[in-house]
């Protein structure tokens, strides 16, 4: 099932209400989704083996096996546990929804049901089923790719070995040569000097092979993780779509529902002022609904919902900033809007906790241009250098008392300015434990991680070095001492003009022994 046909999925729908399941049956099949009924759940639950929905609709309070008791059925069996369950239920107690989630259920539908509301999230969970669906059909292809990889280096190897048995078999032959040929001194001697040059060629062979595998090893590596960050890079930009249009429509009516909800209220106060003494009946239901505290309460509820769909249109177009899938030539982009992207998506790290004061953030951006740059590859380079600099800074305060965190509180600082007229400068610091100069020294070598196993690929700082020089034609440079923190410095041109010497690793003579302090201008404790 793709995106484009949804509509045409599989909807199982299980309420012991028979009109309910008619009214449910119609308005589905008409919208042109293929639907099946069930009165109970042990119906239910016969029914999904004899025919997968893509998705069920289930009533919570029916005889016999209730919804929660079907959904923990359901999710208990390995065929039907990944299909997505929508409670449907007059029950609005916070109690309830957390158990129906806790077992399972993906979303809640709250009666009486409202078919376009219905629809909506119908349509929403089949496409985040689909994109699902998807993400793993992706890892299966790419697992595949790494195994046929793997027997391709294996073959390799086969290689390497049989080439070394076959210079021992030359070696030992050589060996006898020269046991035949001592008693002709002259003999001898060229036969040792053609021996030696043997050997060298050999070695000189043997090193390339070397040098060849290991660049097999670095080209593999670089195309699994390309391959990652491209399907992840569609994957959230396509989320981000699908979530779009439906937060579009919610916004643009938030207004409307205000001026309306607004006018409502204020025909309830003239009827209240010219209407002193209303039935009693007008009055017993203006008790029961607390018609005061509905009429102050309303306005702020919708205020709320409007700064709600506020947040989730940013982090929509922050997602979509960060992606980028569709810019593959340079163009003129703004460098702080990748930042920002970054940051936002990395937010939840930033937060504070009731045992953590959270991670700082100090923002000094300078006044930029508009620079040309893959503005994708880039924020993959502020994502590993952020990342990375939370994982240092989280793992040092596990090792500090709280006052010291409290005195000392763990920082990011990001600085941005222009250099020499041709160049942007971005330097991304933090107050962590700092770095040996054994490990600056091998800071951007492939594989080489200082992460416990598992938790880095040794990759990221490579790459990262591979789009900065080699795409961009700039400079990555770190400095960090023990103690000191550590602060990387990225240089690019402003124009798609390669610099005339870029040193590839870390310039000598910017090994310094401690860490530049940057001057603050702007500071900025929250992620915008």
């Amino acid at each position: 099932m793709s995106l484009s046909n949804i509509e045409n999925g599989i909807i199982l729908i299980v309420d012991d209400n028979p009109t309910n399941l008619g009214v449910l049956f119609d308005f589905l099949a008409d919208s042109g989704f293929q639907v099946l009924v069930a009165q109970d759940g042990e119906d239910a639950i016969e029914q999904v083996e004899y025919a997968l929905p893509d998705l069920i609709l289930l009533d919570i309070l029916m005889p016999g096996m209730d919804g929660f008791e079907t959904c923990q059925h359901l999710k208990a069996q390995e065929s039907t546990k990944d299909i997505p369950v929508i409670f449907m239920t007059a029950l609005s107690d916070t109690v309830d929804k957390v158990r129906g989630l806790n077992l399972g259920a993906v979303d809640y539908i709250t009666k009486p049901l409202q078919h376009e509301e219905v629809l909506a999230r119908v349509k929403i969970h089949l496409s985040i089923r689909n994109l699902t669906k998807r993400l793993q059909e992706q890892n299966v292809h790419l697992e595949q790719e790494i195994q046929e990889r793997t027997k391709a280096e294996n073959a390799l190897l086969k290689l390497t070995s049989e080439l070394e048995e076959r210079v021992e078999e030359r070696t030992a032959a050589l060996g006898q040569s020269n046991q035949l040929l001592q008693q002709e001194i002259q003999e001898r001697i060229c036969t040792e000097q053609a021996l030696q040059e043997s050997e060298a060629r050999y070695r000189e062979q043997a090193n390339r092979l070397e040098l060849a595998f290991r660049q097999l090893q670095e080209t593999q590596s670089q195309l699994v993780h390309s391959e990652k960050m491209s399907s992840l890079g569609q994957l959230v930009a396509g989320v981000a779509h699908e979530i779009n249009n439906p937060v579009n429509f919610i916004y643009g009516n938030l207004t409307h529902a205000y001026e309306y909800t607004q006018g409502l209220l204020d025909l309830l106060n003239l009827y209240a002022k010219y209407t002193p003494s209303p039935l009693p009946e007008i009055q017993q239901l203006a008790e029961a609904i607390d018609l005061e505290f509905l009429s102050e309460d309303l306005p702020k509820l919708l205020s709320s919902m409007k700064v709600g769909a506020d947040r989730i249109r940013e982090i929509i177009q922050s997602l979509r900033i960060f992606s980028r899938v569709d810019e593959a030539q340079m163009k003129p982009v703004d460098i702080h809007a990748g930042l920002d992207s970054t940051l936002l998506i990395l937010h939840n790290r930033f937060k504070a906790s009731s045992n953590e004061l959270g991670i700082q953030l100090v923002k000094d951006y300078g006044d930029l241009p508009l620079v040309e740059c893959y503005a994708g590859q880039l924020n993959q380079v502020f994502m590993n250098l952020l990342a990375n600099a939370i994982d240092a800074l989280e793992e040092y305060d596990k090792q500090r008392s709280p006052q010291e965190i409290y005195f000392c509180r763990s920082t990011i600082r990001i600085r941005t300015e222009v250099t020499d007229d041709k160049f942007v400068t971005i330097r991304i610091g933090d107050t962590g434990p700092g770095m040996t100069e054994e490990v600056r020294d091998r800071l951007f070598d492939p594989f080489f991680t200082t992460k416990p196993v598992g938790r880095g690929t040794g990759l990221g700082l490579s790459i990262s070095q591979e789009i900065i020089v080699s795409k961009h034609g700039g400079q990555i440079t770190c400095l960090s001492a023990p103690g000191q923190g550590t602060e990387f410095m990225i240089k690019i041109p402003m124009r798609s003009h390669p610099l005339e010497s870029v040193n590839q690793k870390v310039f000598p003579q910017e090994r310094c022994l401690r860490r530049a302090t940057p001057t603050i201008n702007c500071v900025s404790s929250a992620i915008p």
